[in-house]
C-alpha cells in the first residue's frame, strides 16, 4: 500500500477480512417520488440491520452507494445524511458494522448510464486498494435499481462496459425493474443474467431481504466455493 491511501491502509489493518465490495446503483429520479422513495429508503434500513446481525457478513461486506437522479452522486454511507461525497474508493465503501443508511430524495432525471460507470469506476479502484494492501476479496457486486429507462445519451457505452467487466468475472451485475421499468434496456447491463422485475413498490421489502441473505452467505463461504443464493430467479454465482 502506498503513502497515498493512509486511510485505507489503517482499515485493512484494523479489518483484515476478506471483502465483498457491492455497490448500489440507485435511481433517485423524480420518478421515484412518493411511496417508491420511501420504500427504497426502508429497504436500505432493513439491509443493515440484516447484515449487522451476522457478525462475519458486517466485516466482510462492504456497501457504496451511486445515485442518479437529476446528477449523478455517490453517497456518504458513514454519516446517513445522505450528502454527496468524492467518488474515491477509500472513502465510499464501508463495511456493513459501519454502515449508516441514507435518506435518499427524489428529483430530475435519470442518467444511468453515468451512474453505473461511476459505479464500475468505484469497483475497479476498490479492488486496486485491496491488492495494494494484501487483503482477499470476493467478486464485487453491482446493484442496479430503476423504475424508468437513462435519459443520458451515453448509456449504451456504459452497458457495454458492465457486460465485457462481468464477462471476464470482474463483477457480478444484477439489474432489477421497478413498476414500468424498461426491462429491455436494464438487461443490456448485465452479461449474464436478465433483469428482475418488481411487480410494485412494496416488493423493495422482500428484494433486501433476499440482499442480505444472498450477501450474508457469500461472506460466510470459504474460497473457491460456488454458493446457492435463495431463490429470486437466479440459481448460483461463484463469489471468487
Amino acid at each position: 500500500m502506498t503513502d497515498a491511501n493512509p486511510f485505507a491502509l489503517a482499515e485493512f489493518r484494523d479489518n483484515p477480512e476478506r471483502r465483498c465490495p457491492v455497490v448500489l446503483v440507485l435511481d433517485t429520479s423524480a420518478s421515484m417520488r412518493g411511496e417508491a422513495i420511501r420504500q427504497l429508503n426502508a429497504g436500505l434500513q432493513q439491509l443493515a440491520r440484516d447484515l449487522q446481525d451476522d457478525p462475519l457478513a458486517s466485516l466482510r461486506v462492504e456497501l457504496a452507494i451511486v445515485s442518479f437522479g437529476g446528477r449523478v452522486s455517490t453517497i456518504d454511507v458513514r454519516e446517513g445524511r445522505g450528502h454527496s461525497i468524492a467518488a474515491d474508493p477509500v472513502v465510499a465503501f464501508v463495511t456493513v458494522d459501519a454502515f449508516k443508511p441514507p435518506t435518499l430524495r427524489a428529483s430530475g432525471d435519470t442518467p444511468m448510464g453515468a451512474a453505473v460507470w461511476q459505479g464500475l469506476e468505484l469497483i475497479r479502484g476498490r479492488k486496486s486498494l485491496f491488492k495494494e494492501g494484501g487483503v482477499p476479496y470476493f467478486r464485487p457486486w453491482l446493484f442496479l435499481i430503476s423504475d424508468g429507462a437513462p435519459t443520458d445519451p451515453d448509456w449504451s457505452q456504459a452497458a457495454e462496459a458492465a457486460r465485457l467487466e462481468e464477462s471476464v468475472n470482474g463483477v457480478s451485475v444484477f439489474p432489477i425493474g421497478v413498476d414500468r421499468a424498461d426491462l429491455g434496456t436494464l438487461g443490456m447491463f448485465s452479461s449474464q443474467r436478465g433483469p428482475a422485475l418488481l411487480s410494485n413498490i412494496h416488493g423493495f421489502q422482500r428484494l433486501f431481504q433476499w440482499l442480505s441473505e444472498s450477501l450474508a452467505a457469500v461472506a460466510n463461504s470459504r474460497p473457491g466455493e460456488i454458493v446457492t443464493l435463495p431463490a429470486a430467479g437466479w440459481a448460483q454465482i461463484d463469489p471468487t
